[in-house]
Formats: C-alpha cells, sequence, structure tokens
C-alpha cells in the first residue's frame, strides 16, 4: 500500500553490468517519483561483489543484516564474477544471503510481450503473452541439507535433499492464488511432476488442492514440469499466474521471459510480503562478464526492476507510468537509442536516457 513516509533503498551494483545499468535504473526511479511525488532515500554499498571479496575475504561484512534491515528495499544489479570467486562462493555469499535472512520467499518475474521486441514465437504480437511466474525462494530443492560420502573413491556419494514445509508451500501458494484473483482471468496454473518425484510433488499437489475451495472464483490447473515446458512454447496465451517449487519455477522463470524475447530485460523481485524485511528487485540479465566494461549493457531490466519495486509500495500510476514509458521507446525501436541485442546501434547511455526522458514527460 502506497504510504507518505520516506522509502528508504539500499543501493547495491554489485558486479559487471550491475555496476553500468544501476545509475539508469535509478535515474527513471527518480524520475517517476519525481512527478508522482514519492519520497525516496537511496544509499549505495560497496558489497555484495567480488571486488569487495577481492579486498576482505568475503562478500558480505559481519554486520551486514543489521544495515540492511533499516532499508525498505534493496535494489540490486548483479553479482559474478567466476574468472575472479567461483559463483557459488559469490552467489551463496550473497544474493542467497539476502533471500533466505531476509526471507524473501517470493521470487516474482512477468513474463511479458513488450512493444518492438521480436518474439521467438510465430505469430506473436504484444497482448498475446502476459503472464507472471510465482516461485518458492527459500526451500525446495534449493536446500544445503546434505553432503559427500567417501569423496575420491569408488564409493563416492552425494546426496542433497529437497525440503518442503507446509508454512513454506501454503504462503507461497496463497501469494500465488491472491495474484491469480486480482487479475481479470482469475487463472492459477501449478508446476508439478508427481508421477515422477512420489513424495514432494504429490505433497505440492495436496497443498495446492487443499486451498483452492478458498478462492472459488480462481480456475486451477496443473501440468508436469516436462509438458508445462512445451505449453509456454506452444500456448503462451493460456496462462496468467504460474506457480511452481524452487526448482521448477526457476526454470519457468528463465523459459517465460525467452519465450517473448525478453530475457535480457526481464526483471526479478524477490518478496517478503509481510514487510518484516526489505524486499529485493533486480535484472534477471545477472552480471554478464563478456560485455561489461563496453557501455552496451541492456538498461531496461534494471530500470522494470525499478517498476516493480514502486508497485511492490503500492505506487500503481507511477509504475504503470514507468512500464508505459519503457514500451514506448522499445515501440519505437530507434538505432540509435536501443542495444545491439534489440537489433540497434544504441548503448547503455542512449537507451537508459530515452526511457528516464520518455517518464519525465509526465503523465499522460
Amino acid at each position: 500500500m502506497a504510504t507518505s513516509k520516506t522509502l528508504r533503498i539500499a543501493v547495491i551494483p554489485g558486479d559487471g553490468i550491475g555496476t553500468e545499468v544501476m545509475p539508469y535504473g535509478l535515474a527513471c526511479v527518480k524520475a517517476a517519483a519525481k512527478i508522482y511525488d514519492i519520497s525516496l532515500e537511496f544509499e549505495e554499498f560497496d558489497f555484495a561483489s567480488c571486488a569487495y571479496y577481492q579486498k576482505h575475504g568475503k562478500m558480505l561484512p559481519d554486520d551486514w543484516k543489521e544495515t540492511l534491515s533499516k532499508f525498505d528495499a534493496l535494489y540490486f544489479g548483479a553479482v559474478g564474477l567466476p574468472e575472479v570467486v567461483p559463483d557459488h562462493v559469490s552467489l551463496w555469499g550473497s544474493l542467497l544471503q539476502f533471500r533466505r535472512e531476509f526471507d524473501q520467499y517470493i521470487n516474482l518475474r512477468p513474463c511479458r510481450l513488450m512493444p518492438g521486441v521480436r518474439c521467438p514465437l510465430a505469430n506473436r504480437k504484444p497482448g498475446d503473452i502476459d503472464f507472471w511466474i510465482v516461485r518458492e525462494n527459500t526451500e525446495g530443492e534449493y536446500s544445503s541439507i546434505g553432503g559427500t560420502m567417501f569423496p575420491g573413491t569408488e564409493r563416492e556419494t552425494v546426496i542433497q535433499e529437497t525440503v518442503m514445509t507446509r508454512i513454506g508451500v501454503d504462503r507461497v501458494l496463497k501469494y500465488a492464488f491472491d495474484l491469480a484473483q486480482s487479475r481479470p482471468k482469475k487463472h492459477l496454473t501449478s508446476a508439478t511432476k508427481s508421477n515422477g518425484i512420489s513424495i514432494t510433488m504429490p505433497y505440492w499437489d495436496s497443498r495446492v488442492e487443499a486451498m483452492s475451495p478458498s478462492y472459488s472464483d480462481v480456475k486451477v490447473d496443473k501440468f508436469h514440469i516436462d509438458i508445462l515446458t512445451a505449453h509456454f512454447v506452444q500456448r503462451p496465451q493460456h496462462f496468467d499466474v504460474v506457480v511452481g517449487s524452487n526448482l521448477f519455477g526457476d526454470i519457468l522463470s528463465d523459459l517465460g521471459p525467452a519465450c517473448t524475447g525478453t530475457i535480457g530485460i526481464a526483471p526479478s523481485g524477490n518478496i517478503n510480503p509481510t514487510g518484516k524485511f526489505p524486499s529485493l528487485f533486480e535484472p534477471v540479465h545477472g552480471s554478464a562478464p563478456d560485455i561489461m566494461g563496453k557501455g552496451i549493457a541492456n538498461p531496461v531490466g534494471m530500470i522494470w526492476a525499478g517498476q516493480m519495486m514502486l508497485e511492490h509500495f503500492g505506487y500503481k500510476e507511477a509504475a504503470a507510468h514507468m512500464l508505459k514509458s519503457v514500451e514506448n521507446v522499445l515501440a519505437r525501436g530507434e538505432d540509435s537509442v536501443v542495444t545491439a541485442d534489440m537489433g540497434g546501434h544504441g548503448n547503455t547511455k542512449s537507451f537508459g536516457d530515452a526511457v528516464e526522458q520518455e517518464i519525465l514527460k509526465g503523465k499522460q
């Protein structure tokens, strides 16, 4: 819900192109805040980066949780430079710490075919694909329970456990049902694999069935993850809100934006719906070491993540204005503005500046 208080945003550019696109994300959020009289306060931090790790031997300072708990949201660029710090060290030492310690149990990603973006699926136009992926974000298949026995021998055994709790499953399902109920189609799809994973997935299915009667106006269906990926490609217009476990949601939340041709510009929210802890908003594209320093990174994912942040705080009009401004710039598709990944000859600055100026045109 929108508030009149000043919202404090912790800015964490991180690694690679995260540091390059962050200034344009900030500029666009500030532009929308100016037009809609939203009071925001930003503070930047250098941790959760491989440069910080090189200096301190760790990704985060000891008091990071106390420091960041004072903020209303985290605006995050990207993490990871595998040639400097192994990915499992950088990720588990930063982003996954945020998700778990701040109980950001919802990962939310839009799958939306945007104007001016070539869809890899035939005969699709803007409006044909518009749905959300809700991913369980703190347990499931990505648990740290397990280990290695008899390493380096013929008996070497590796085990990693899937963990599903009633609290964990029910709260992600409730969020997904609520989101589906708020949308015109009122349609929820559950991702499962109960025909092959015979304990945890039937349990997931049973919790969907138990919750469904409380949402009698929401149509519910379920598909096994293998055929569901095929349906994403063959009939994406079928979907409205799709909910899945940590692993299945991870797979689908890359496939969904890829089907719209927008994985390079897609945003993501790691959300604590209770507000007890700050939520985190980031672009999906990652640190992209192969293009860092060239000034050609597409800034739309960072800007769109900022739009999601304003929507999360209840600033619906400002968020809608930001999204429309992004769509307007994409629809024009000016060669000197858009970046090479979208067929243009522009750069990070030209693209980011264009969206900022579109926002600053004011309410339309």
